[in-house]
């Protein structure tokens, strides 16, 4: 990549993400010169942090583990002052990402996602390939707080030199994925991962956000919990290019081959979820490290077909449409939230309409109102 011209605010010798440098608590003109750093109880704000994003793109792409976790965190964060540096990163990444294989994973919870995705990635590490995991926890609607703990349940590859795991919260976005998870792809394929497993929390039938993401949807089911063909009935079926039924070994392995069989059966009623691609069953044991072969060879078969076919590519333009939709909301919300004349107004209106004096309709119109108004 050509060494851009940066902007004057850039100081890449002196740039450090967590340097502690102390400055007066004044903010410059400068995304980002503001930052707070704990010092025990407190919190002191007079802290200021550069972010050069040329120097964290070019360690990225020298595989550079501790930049890559930095870039994300950029990335992900909600700070307004973050948000150009985040686009800089990812403008200079941008030309060195594309080349991976991006393989959504999602199941019922309890269905052996993440030793599923510990077997499946160890299996393609040790065939050559760099394997990076973006596993996402729910997000508590009470506390706002997640576990990430997927890391404690993928010890053995977490701790391969070949796979990077990266655990993020859903923030309550639908779909069972960060609000940021494209990003965090592109992200890790300039840090030269071919393959990105995205593992969404489970959510069900709104998996069609995950869909939109990845180039390969897998589907693990479960055989002796119920009708084993009750999954027909949901959406999320003819979402699946792959349906992987999971758990298949020592009793319940003769029960798991029957189950493949009956949606063998009737996958190719479906519609399916990519152009001239049939969906089919496969029957995996993660605990005994059996059928990732197979499941490996189906992937590979789906992107030599696709890619001669030019189904891939067009996959991947809609994909950069909705991201560039998803953007726009997000942006929009943005600025409308972080406005000055409807942060001073919610609060009244919220109370307002809480107490049934003002309709809440009437209460977002009249947001909507001083919003456009200070505009002017």
């Amino acid at each position: 990549m050509k060494d851009e011209k940066r902007p004057e605010w850039y100081e890449p010798k002196k740039a450090d993400f967590f340097s502690s440098t102390l400055k007066p608590g004044v903010s410059g003109n400068d995304p980002g010169d503001e930052y707070p750093v704990k010092t025990g109880r407190f919190v002191k704000k007079t802290a200021n942090r550069k972010i050069d994003p040329y120097t964290l793109a070019v360690e990225i792409r020298g595989g550079n583990r501790t930049a890559l976790a930095k870039g994300i965190t950029l990335i992900e964060s909600n700070a307004e002052r973050d948000f150009q540096y985040a686009q800089l990163l990812l403008q200079h990444l941008l030309t060195d990402s594309g080349n991976s294989i991006r393989i959504g994973i999602t199941g019922v919870p309890g269905a052996g996602k993440s030793t599923f995705i510990e077997s499946f990635g160890s299996y393609l590490c040790d065939l050559g390939h760099k394997v990076a995991v973006l596993a996402v926890d729910p997000t508590s609607t009470v506390t706002g707080g997640s576990i990430l703990g997927d890391k404690t349940r993928m010890e053995k590859l977490a701790r391969n030199p070949r796979a990077f795991i990266r655990p993020s919260p859903s923030g309550g976005k639908l779909g069972g994925v960060h609000r940021k998870t494209r990003e965090t792809m592109l992200i890790c394929e300039a840090a030269g991962f071919d393959v990105i497993l995205v593992e969404t929390v489970g959510v069900g039938q709104s998996e069609v956000i995950v869909r939109d993401m990845v180039d390969f949807f897998l589907l693990l089911v479960l055989t002796g919990a119920g009708d084993e063909l009750q999954g027909m009935k949901k959406g999320i079926m003819e979402l699946a290019d792959c349906v992987i039924v999971n758990k298949a070994d020592g009793q319940n392995e003769q029960a798991a081959k029957k189950t493949k069989e009956e949606y063998n059966r009737i996958l190719p009623f479906l519609q399916p979820a990519t152009k001239g691609w049939q969906t089919t069953a496969l029957t995996s044991s993660a605990l005994h490290d059996k059928g990732n072969d197979e499941i490996w060879n189906r992937i590979s078969n789906f992107k030599s077909l696709t890619k001669e076919s030019g189904v891939f590519e067009e996959r991947r333009r809609f994909q950069i449409k909705e991201w560039l939709n998803d953007l726009i909301i997000d942006q929009l919300q943005m600025n409308f939230f972080q406005h000055p004349a409807v942060k001073s107004l919610l609060p009244k209106i919220k109370n307002e309409v809480i107490s049934g004096n003002t309709p809440v309709a009437s209460g977002v119109d009249e947001l909507f109102k001083a919003y456009f108004e200070a505009r002017k």
